[in-house]
């Protein structure tokens, strides 16, 4: 990352196979650096001090032949950033302003040094528009919990949360193994399953579809009672895993 042409083409007689993002293309480097990004098929992020300066400089892009564009506004605050973030999306949808029409970069790792922080503002970013977020580290108490954000940004609010209906070998269970079943709640699931691998003894864990139902709402409903979960045990095939016939 370096507004000096010299150095970014020092990286690409390196790296140039790969494609980077070459970051970042500014007012003042923007023809070499532009150059750069179409010898070597690259795509090029551009930074400014504003958005209508952003606007000038990704049209000279496209002007020049280059196509693949990563867009900085330059706000290195979250309230900025967050606004910009926000007329970006604004403009370029509502407004069909195609100068802005590009994913964005935020660089969460300039605007604190404080590892907290830069996870929320990382959050708040996931959550509104950023394309990619730059961090400072990779630690799993922050990384975990942004990947699952951004992944939840797709569920079905009105779909519940469902694994499977199936058999689950934990452990690697034998013929001897207990076996287990429940709901096919995910909470439940992963509560149960995480249980029985606590437990250091192998065992199959049976999950029956209950609609993503927890074990108390679809014993309740109907749909985890013994009139439904013996068919489910008879047609899932856990009798030829095991020689025991008993349930938990």
């Amino acid at each position: 990352m370096s507004d000096n042409p010299d150095i970014l083409a020092a990286g690409l007689a390196v790296c140039a196979d790969q494609k980077p993002l070459l970051y970042a293309a500014t007012k003042d480097n923007l023809e070499q650096v532009a150059a750069l990004a179409r010898d070597n098929s690259c795509p090029v992020a551009v930074k400014a001090d504003n958005l209508e300066e952003l606007a000038e400089l990704t049209t000279k892009l496209e002007q020049s032949g280059v196509k693949d564009i990563i867009i900085d506004s330059g706000a290195r605050t979250l309230r900025q950033a967050f606004e910009d973030q926000v007329i970006i999306r604004r403009v370029a949808l509502d407004k069909k302003f195609r100068p802005l029409g590009y994913p964005t970069i935020i660089l969460a790792n300039e605007m604190t040094e404080e590892p907290m922080k830069e996870a929320l503002i990382a959050a708040t970013f996931v959550a509104k528009y950023g394309g990619i977020i730059v961090l400072s580290d990779f630690q799993g108490e922050s990384l975990f919990p942004l990947l699952v954000l951004r992944l939840n940004i797709f569920t079905d609010p009105q779909r519940p949360l469902a694994t499977t209906e199936g058999i689950y070998e934990i452990g690697g269970p034998d013929e001897n193994a207990p076996v287990l079943v429940t709901s096919n709640f995910s909470l439940t699931y992963f509560i149960v399953s995480g249980e029985i691998e606590n437990s250091r003894i192998p065992g199959y864990l049976l999950v029956k579809d209950t609609e993503g139902l927890s074990v108390m709402t679809s014993w309740a409903a109907g749909k985890f009672a013994a009139d439904t979960i013996a068919p489910f045990i008879k047609k899932c095939g856990i009798a030829d895993k095991v020689k025991h016939h008993k349930l938990i």
